[in-house]
């Protein structure tokens, strides 16, 4: 049996991050980057109105100069054809560049046309204006070159408008690692089943299935495996064909947990067996490398709770690592809403609810739990609390670790 820390060290020494593909801005949302990304041009590109007005020279105004000849009109999409002189402005829209010679804009609404015949000016309403006035300067936002982006990180539908500003219409993001399921156990019957005498419905495998989903992973779900040595086999040989097999039941010391003997049969190499925590202590962990595909194995303990927190801890972390992450930091700190006792000589992770969440405080409730087989009391829980070793005794106010679900 290992620490937790142990644990987390093997996965990151061995799991190695997945290749890259290429993806089109509308295929690319929820994928992560797989290298830095930068700009090919300054935002904005040029010097531009951020209004509807004229662009004028603030020194005129300063001087006490405020009726202008207007030497043109400007719009979003051409460009300035004549230098704004002194005692000159220019017309311009939201969003066009501005003329040479110009330096702040006077909105629309502060001004007054005159228009006689042959001459075209513009009364500017305002007894003072500072330089830089409704406009934005050149690279204001971001320069040629600046990293706008940074390797791992996930795409977000807000980011496309970003990314196709800066002509990144092929990204290289990491291909999600496929995932196999693989529930065992003689007494698993399927979800829409009433159980018979001394069986249970399958929870852990449409849970697990749907935590790879909600990570956007592609998953393989497979039948139950059996208390049969070649009917395992030939599941796990089927499993071993994706990045990640996770397996759950059959890991234990008891009489017919096969899991371990199988995945060595099938060419599994072991890293590690048992770790110190609860719940989850008998989670397996191993590898296979066979014709130049690699394989990652998880074997979760049958308890649905250990089989949850299981997933959270390692499974994640090595989906993390896949994704060229491994020192990602998923937990956080919290204040304890109530006193708590932990029993056992493990690490526990604790079903909790956060019941207060700002920047600068979170507070985190203890939900009352029955141990590994309680899915109920996950239900009420949006995270699991790390209480170590060191301390069984906590009380209203103590600062704790919490790792969101």
């Amino acid at each position: 049996m290992i620490p937790i820390s142990n644990a987390f060290d093997h996965i990151q020494a061995t799991v190695k991050p997945q290749s890259s593909e290429s993806a089109t801005l509308s295929s690319a949302v929820g994928k992560l980057l797989a290298t830095d990304v930068h700009s090919d041009m300054d935002s904005p590109p040029h010097n531009k109105s951020v209004m509807d007005g004229y662009a004028i020279r603030a020194s005129d105004i300063h001087s006490g100069q405020r009726e202008l000849n207007v030497v043109e009109t400007i719009v979003a999409g051409s460009w300035p054809q004549k230098k704004v002189e002194p005692g000159c402005a220019a017309r311009i829209m939201t969003g066009a560049p501005m003329p040479e010679g110009a330096d702040c804009v006077v909105m629309i609404e502060k001004t007054t046309e005159i228009r006689d015949t042959g001459s075209h000016r513009v009364r500017i309403e305002l007894t003072e204006i500072v330089e830089g006035h409704h406009m934005m300067r050149q690279a204001a936002n971001f320069s040629c070159g600046d990293k706008v982006f940074e390797q791992g990180h996930q795409i977000q539908p807000s980011d496309i408008g970003l990314l196709a500003e800066i002509g990144q219409v092929a990204i290289e993001v990491y291909k999600p690692p496929t995932v196999a399921v693989l529930p065992t156990g003689d007494e698993l019957v399927d979800a829409n089943r009433l159980p018979g005498p001394a069986q249970i419905r399958n929870s852990n495998g449409p849970m697990l299935i749907a935590m790879n989903h909600a990570l956007g992973l592609p998953v393989h779900a497979l039948a139950v495996g059996r208390d049969d040595e070649t009917q395992l086999r030939q599941l796990v040989e089927t499993g071993l064909q994706s990045d990640i097999l996770i397996l759950s039941g059959g890991v234990s010391a008891g009489m017919l947990d096969l899991v371990p003997k199988v995945l060595t049969d099938c060419g599994v190499k072991e890293v590690f067996h048992k770790v110190a925590v609860k719940p989850g202590k008998p989670v397996w962990f191993g590898q296979r490398l066979q014709d130049g595909h690699r394989t990652y194995v998880f074997g979760l303990p049958g308890n649905p709770v250990s089989s949850l927190v299981g997933f959270h801890l390692f499974v994640r972390h090595a989906i993390n690592c896949m994704f060229g992450q491994p020192h990602r930091q998923r937990y956080r700190r919290a204040i304890l809403t109530a006193d708590h006792q932990t029993r056992g000589n493990r690490p526990t992770f604790w079903p909790g609810k956060q019941i207060l969440d700002t920047l600068v405080s979170r507070q985190v409730q203890p939900i009352p739990w029955n141990g590994s087989s309680d899915l109920r009391a996950l239900g009420a829980a949006d995270c699991l609390i790390h209480f170590p070793l060191e301390k069984q005794n906590y009380e209203i106010d103590d600062e704790v670790d919490i790792w969101p679900l």
